[in-house]
């Protein structure tokens, strides 16, 4: 993005409308915000972030970056979107525009408006991470079902026992599934092919996230995380067209 272009953006009426655009904050005090939700949130990830458009702070006359607490919640949007959704970036940054034109009604999930202390004014959207009782509480489900598609390793879980939120999702389309009378064991075909898949990612991103030190080590990890992310969306739509076009066979 041009320095004119980045100064138009600044300037033109942006979401979250209402939320003070003073930049009273440096990138540490920024971080600090943030990492009340999101406690991995790096320098290089929000310099990140701005480089994909998604936030335009103020710089200074000496050129250092100064947010303010509109700058602070389009960056936790973003950061909350790509966490609970798996969106690429190019998505969100369209889903901030539409807000932005006013057009998104309502707005997108995951938007919330912190006050002028820092304190968040909605309630919390669900965590990064979430026990198997939260993940039946959420799907509508007994904690039972949950057990059965860990054991059958549809749903993995971390060391600490503990879920990504993406499970909800899948435990509802299993049991979608399963109404068709398709057995939870027949699923297991649908988590081999999508690790199978993850390991090709993984092999196309690796060189992107190699460097392990120095300053750079963090931008490299999220550009790679941003390209898994990416890829990951292109595949999952080639899988839909691969599906829909045998679909048509059977006509």
């Amino acid at each position: 993005m041009s320095s004119s272009a980045a100064r138009e953006q600044a300037d033109a009426p942006a979401w979250p409308f209402g939320v003070s655009r003073t930049p009273t904050m440096n990138i540490s005090g920024a971080l600090s915000v943030l990492k009340r939700e999101f406690p991995a949130i790096s320098v290089s990830k929000v310099r990140f972030l701005e480089d994909q458009g998604l936030v335009c702070p103020h710089r200074t006359p000496s050129g250092y970056r100064r947010y303010s607490l509109a700058d602070v919640e389009r960056l936790r949007f973003a950061l909350a979107a790509q966490r609970d959704s798996f969106l690429p970036w190019k998505v969100i940054r369209e889903r901030l525009a539409e807000l932005d034109a006013g057009g998104a009604d309502p707005p997108a999930p995951g938007a919330r408006v912190i006050s002028e202390d820092g304190e968040i004014l909605a309630d919390p959207s669900p965590p990064g991470r979430l026990t198997a009782d939260q993940v039946a509480r959420a799907a509508g489900c007994d904690p039972e079902r949950v057990a059965s598609l860990t054991s059958t390793g549809l749903l993995v879980a971390d060391a600490a026992g503990k879920f990504p939120a993406r499970s909800v999702e899948i435990v509802r389309f299993a049991d979608e599934l399963a109404a068709h009378g398709i057995d939870d064991r027949h699923l297991r075909a649908l988590r081999s092919a999508a690790d199978r898949q993850l390991d090709l990612v993984e092999q196309i991103v690796a060189p992107v996230r190699s460097q392990r030190t120095g300053p750079s080590a963090s931008g490299s990890r999220a550009k790679a995380h941003a390209m898994a992310t990416e890829l990951t969306a292109t595949m999952t739509s080639l899988h839909t067209a691969l599906l829909g076009a045998g679909v048509d066979r059977m006509e």
